[in-house]
């Protein structure tokens, strides 16, 4: 599911212009967040087990997370249909943070996980204190797309060995590619049991999927399909412990019938420089998921959103989880959207869902031992499909190569270099390409017709005699210092040429003028007077102007040369152009008030 598949419109008693909270909140508003939150529960009974598996973890942390986190976040953040908890990506960026440590050593393990989600959490929190949110923007939505992608590939690929019933081979340390091969071809034969058990999870995932469309059910697919497999490993015998004191397909293992408890994490100082560049991917991609998705559902129901406060819930709810052992969470585009779909009024709801995870981990928690690990291979199989929006992944790659690109180097990289450093590689290379783009600083040539008007020269038109016009548009930064320097240099060497005494350039279309490029228009200016040519400077923007007072040009350069943009009839370029022609006394016949300019 992804963002663009919400519901145009809330709930269908909802006026359409109405938001979709309420001052009041009374027995109809509590039934909505109950039931809504109740069927969320559903859900996050089988994605916070497999989520922990797919970070390499016990299957309770991934509980735990859709208990504490959810309760946290719901409680403190903005969105009032926002879930937190365990997320897929999330869970694919602490598997590779984890993935230094050694497998069998699960106790270790599960200590740096919980130092990691402190980590996570405090990183978040400062990120809020110091209102670096806004930051987010600026990852593009190509990187996110390639991320996206790259993880969707790297959940399907970690759960092969589970799905085909081998043993997993390889070390953290190995690429997720070499790794794949040693347990495939080092992993024992492939068990016919477990790739049933896999294959069916899928086939029923698929098709109670379409069953709840169909019939507008709660979105129960993935439990109900879970339930159906487990239930037919276990009348098979295949989930029953034999002699040897195996099972003829590997289970999840027994969850413990209790809640999270209050713990601090073990704090080894080695287990720092590995976690700390994990943790700073996991809160910002946190944050870029959660805001996200809170942003797409706010549109819908025009909530207004405190992002400041969204990251600050978001942090605090990781840090809280640190403590009581849970896997880091975020923001689930899957939850949220049920939630609102299921008609979620208020935060309660997530309350509701924290709730109801608790009251089914004291009472069920003994059956998780009958989940076979192939059955939740095959849910994590649909979870990755579904990661993957061919619809934008299209978009992006018809729209420009730029994009194309950047989509394919942060996929390529996550599965190459490792996940928790693909958005970093994506936004490197982002800026990369940007930079250039933003740097072309385009120049053209203004003419005045005979009938006064000032529009840009075109095939044709002879070049004009009298003075020269340019017309300057893009970021005048250092980086568009060269061309800033060639438009300048063409248009001073011509009237030395053609011995033009009159240039106006046109200011009107530059923006955020740094040191560099004034130095470059003032060394024109310079020089410009050094051959007797005059220049005016026309639709100066007030950051040129502060600029230009801060470097002192007046102690140098007529005041009255620099004509500032400003709303009235006549514009700064018609207004130089009036000027350069009473100096020299022209006598065109066109009149001031004929000039008017088509740019």
């Amino acid at each position: 599911m992804s963002a663009s598949s919400l519901p145009a419109t809330g709930p269908a008693d909802v006026p359409a212009r109405r938001p979709v909270w309420w001052p009041a909140y009374g027995a109809a508003e509590a039934r909505r967040d109950v039931v809504a939150g109740l069927t969320v529960a559903a859900i996050s009974l089988p994605q916070g087990m497999a989520y922990a598996l797919l970070a390499g973890i016990d299957p309770r942390y991934g509980l735990y997370s859709a208990i504490v986190i959810t309760l946290v976040a719901s409680i403190l953040g903005s969105s009032s249909h926002l879930i937190n908890g365990p997320t897929s990506a999330i869970s694919l960026l602490v598997f590779s943070a984890l993935s230094h440590f050694d497998p069998d050593a699960r106790g270790q393990t599960a200590e740096a996980m919980f130092l990691l989600g402190a980590l996570v959490g405090a990183i978040q929190i400062l990120i809020a204190v110091f209102r670096l949110g806004d930051l987010t923007r600026y990852i593009s939505e190509s990187v996110i797309l390639g991320f996206m992608a790259g993880a969707a590939a790297l959940l399907a690929l970690s759960q092969i060995s589970n799905a085909l019933g081998l043993r997993s081979r390889g070390h953290g340390d190995q690429n997720v590619l070499v790794r794949l091969w040693l347990t495939v071809t080092e992993g024992g034969p492939v068990s016919g049991k477990a790739l049933t058990l896999s294959l069916g999870a899928v086939a029923l995932a698929l098709l109670m999927r379409r069953v709840v469309h169909r019939y507008r059910l709660p979105q129960i697919d993935m439990l109900a399909a879970l339930v159906a497999t487990a239930t037919f490993a276990y009348l098979a015998g295949w989930t029953a412990v034999g002699p040897d004191g195996r099972s003829a397909v590997g289970v999840a293992g027994v969850v413990p019938a209790s809640l999270p408890s209050f713990h601090i994490a073990q704090v080894r100082a080695a287990w720092l420089p590995d976690l700390a560049g994990s943790a700073l991917a996991i809160a910002f991609m946190g944050l870029l998921e959660a805001l996200a998705i809170a942003k797409s559902i706010a549109h819908e129901t025009r909530q207004p959103l405190d992002y400041n406060r969204q990251c600050l819930a978001e942090g605090a709810a990781n840090l809280v989880g640190g403590f009581f052992q849970c896997l880091p969470g975020s923001g689930s585009l899957s939850r949220s959207a049920i939630n609102y779909q299921a008609g979620a009024r208020t935060r309660f709801s997530g309350v509701v869902v924290s709730l109801a995870v608790a009251a089914a981990l004291l009472t069920l928690a003994p059956l998780t031992q009958f989940f076979p690990k192939a059955a939740l291979a095959g849910l994590l199989f649909v979870t990755a499909a579904r990661l993957i929006d061919m619809k934008r992944l299209a978009y992006a790659f018809r729209a420009s190569n730029y994009d194309a690109g950047l989509v394919m180097a942060t996929a390529l990289s996550a599965l190459t270099i490792g996940v928790e450093f693909s958005i970093l590689v994506g936004v490197a290379l982002s800026i990369l390409l940007f930079v250039p783009r933003a740097a072309k600083l385009k120049d053209s040539e203004l003419i005045v017709t005979t009938e006064g008007v000032i529009r840009e020269r075109v095939a044709g038109d002879p070049p004009a005699r009298d003075l020269i016009v340019i017309d300057l548009e893009g970021e005048l930064f250092f980086g568009a210092a060269p061309d800033l320097e060639q438009a300048l240099g063409r248009a001073l060497s011509r009237a030395r040429a053609e011995n033009i005494t009159q240039i106006v350039v046109r200011l009107k279309r530059v923006r955020h003028p740094d040191v560099v490029c004034l130095e470059v228009i003032e060394q024109f200016l310079r020089d410009a007077g050094k051959a007797s040519v005059t220049v005016r400077l026309a639709g100066a923007q007030p950051d040129f102007l502060a600029l230009v007072a801060r470097l002192r040009f007046a102690a140098w350069f007529p005041a009255e040369r620099i004509l500032p943009e400003v709303d009235d009839r006549d514009s700064a370029t018609i207004k130089a152009v009036r000027q350069t022609y009473a100096a020299l006394e022209a006598g065109r016949g066109t009149g001031d008030s004929k000039l008017y300019y088509l740019v």
